[in-house]
């Protein structure tokens, strides 16, 4: 049996969504009886609430004209569930352009009571996760929720690209299905451009405009599938895996977000990436201040070395050039 505070609040999410209820339209919803629900009607009246009462054959309550509810009102259940939710998807990596969970997080504890406050923030600075903490790729907020809202309408849409070498496309798309992987976020379906099945990730999408035109997806598809599928064979020739023995959010400032994918682990940080040429990795390691580990591939070693071969001869040429 759930907590009398609960049906309290759902008795008020009931009132804000419908015009009018009976009270035994209430009373069969809260699973209780007509008499309880006056009580709880009371209560909220004593909370300052104005719920009207019309008698008669239609009668029924129903909330004050005009009446604005506070933005929001949780249960102790609901509340944590919604700060959880946060503080995973931050972990996850799942955050948007904008810092919409700091926001959130700040908003929510804003409006509740001190007692449910207290214990919540106390939550969010001592929970510990077994899972590895992820860099994300943002992409932008409206982005992300027109392409949503387009492959649950089969709607078609334009999209202006961005691609891994830095070349602009616009292009219109059937996007069958938005995805979220370690960090980074992708939208997978038919592109009219080069009418065949492409992936793309959502923050390298700078706008999205939606087209008259409708699609259906072919029968049974699985972007989920799909998606592990195409990373798996990947575009590029080399792919790295390097441990960096340094702080998380002091390596990902100094690399390209765009490049690489950072999980914290206990020995460091571990670097996923993909490169067409070594040398310009073998580069982009050697500016970091941390020592690191290669995992593979091996062939990164030998770029490394060349890379330090270059740099002692040009010392050396630098001591041969001193006067004498």
């Amino acid at each position: 049996m759930s907590h009398p505070l609960t049906r309290v609040l759902t008795l008020l999410e009931l009132l804000q969504s419908n015009a009018r209820l009976t009270g035994a339209e209430l009373a069969d919803r809260l699973d209780t009886d007509v008499r309880t629900v006056r009580r709880y009607i009371a209560h909220l009246r004593e909370l300052g609430i104005p719920v009207e009462a019309e008698r008669g054959r239609h009668g029924g309550y129903r909330l004050a004209r005009g009446y604005r509810m506070p933005p929001l009102v949780l249960t102790n259940d609901e509340a944590l569930a919604v700060v959880l939710g946060l503080l995973a998807a931050e972990r996850l990596g799942m955050g948007t352009a904008a810092p919409a969970s700091a926001g959130a997080l700040a908003k929510i504890e804003r409006v509740l009571p001190h007692a449910l406050r207290e214990p919540l923030a106390a939550m969010r600075e001592t929970l510990s996760f077994t899972a590895n903490a992820v860099i994300g790729q943002a992409p932008g907020t409206g982005v992300l929720l027109a392409l949503a809202h387009a492959s649950r309408a089969r709607t078609t849409v334009g999209i202006s690209h961005r691609s891994w070498r830095q070349e602009h496309t616009e292009r219109d798309i059937d996007p069958y299905g938005v995805v979220f992987h370690t960090g980074r976020w992708y939208v997978i379906g038919h592109d009219h451009l080069r009418d065949s099945l492409r992936t793309f990730r959502i923050d390298r999408i700078a706008s999205v405009i939606s087209r008259a035109d409708s699609f259906t997806a072919p029968v049974g598809f699985d972007p989920v599938a799909h998606l592990t599928s195409t990373l798996a064979q990947g575009p590029y020739r080399w792919q790295v895996e390097v441990t960096i023995h340094g702080p998380l959010d002091e390596i990902a400032r100094r690399l390209p977000r765009s490049a690489v994918t950072l999980t914290a682990r206990p020995t460091g940080v571990l670097m996923h990436a993909r490169a067409e040429r070594l040398d310009g990795m073998s580069h982009m390691l050697a500016s970091l201040e941390w020592p690191f580990t290669i995992h593979h591939p091996d062939e990164l070693r030998q770029a490394l070395k060349d890379l330090a071969a270059q740099l002692t001869a040009a010392a050396q040429r630098e001591l041969e050039e001193l006067p004498q």
